[in-house]
């Protein structure tokens, strides 16, 4: 499950507020409870989380199945001077149990992951044993409305009806993401494993819809970055968060 293959696995599903939440929340619980945290991090790739995480001063275990990925994370890690606060294991959500053994953690971070693996229930479970109690998942899936406002919008009616009624929230054959996600169906996967619900964003609600071309430049994009914040921040707005390309929500284990 090399990221090459899976582009829209790494484009868009970590947006920069998602990783300063990230931060933020690591920070936070590392003042509560006295010491830098241990962190998991599911599918991490080439660091894009786990680096600034180290950065900080945390813990943090990457496990990836590309060896590509890990080998530029590693690269990366030495590049930021933080390679003895990272350790990186080749192995994916479906083994995630063989290749952790018994360690625990106080933060798991899964992003862009659950769209992949082959049993997203039984990956949630692994990820549940694998935190210590009151440990913290940070989850980020794609959301199926948002491709539903996609497709409809640029006049792929079929593909759009397609995303709406199939099983996994697919528009056709070619869809390159084998699943999205609604937020009670995402909820209710967190229960199951024996997480409790404590925070849902949407992320990107705009940015999908908006044509490349009128976004070309770092002001657009912070611009943009912005306005989805305001949307889902202000009263009343909450039936946003599931029209978000990404769903970001955080769960504690009992």
């Amino acid at each position: 499950m090399p990221d090459e293959q899976h582009p829209q696995r790494r484009a868009g599903v970590r947006p920069s507020a998602v990783v300063s939440s990230v931060r933020a929340h690591a920070d936070e619980e590392a003042r509560i409870i006295g010491r830098q945290l241990d962190v998991l991090d599911l599918g991490g790739g080439t660091g894009g989380v786990a680096v600034p995480l180290a950065e900080d001063g945390h813990r943090v275990t990457v496990v990836d199945p590309s060896p590509d990925a890990l080998a530029a994370l590693a690269r990366r890690a030495r590049e930021a001077g933080v390679h003895d606060n990272l350790t990186s294991i080749q192995g994916d959500g479906d083994s995630l149990a063989g290749v952790l053994a018994e360690h625990r953690f106080d933060l798991v971070c899964c992003h862009g992951v659950l769209e992949f693996v082959d049993d997203p229930a039984a990956t949630l479970r692994a990820i549940s044993d694998a935190l210590r109690p009151g440990g913290t998942l940070s989850l980020l899936v794609a959301g199926r409305l948002a491709v539903v406002f996609a497709k409809a919008i640029a006049g792929e009616f079929a593909q759009a009806r397609a995303a709406l009624t199939d099983a996994d929230g697919r528009w056709g054959r070619t869809d390159p993401l084998p699943r999205r996600f609604d937020l009670d169906l995402v909820e209710g996967l967190l229960t199951g494993a024996g997480l409790t619900v404590a925070q849902v964003r949407g992320t990107n609600i705009l940015g999908h819809l908006v044509p490349a071309s009128l976004v070309d430049s770092d002001a657009d994009r912070a611009a943009l970055a912005e306005l989805d914040e305001l949307l889902v921040a202000g009263p009343g707005r909450e039936f946003l968060r599931t029209l978000g390309n990404g769903l970001h929500l955080v769960a504690r284990r009992d």
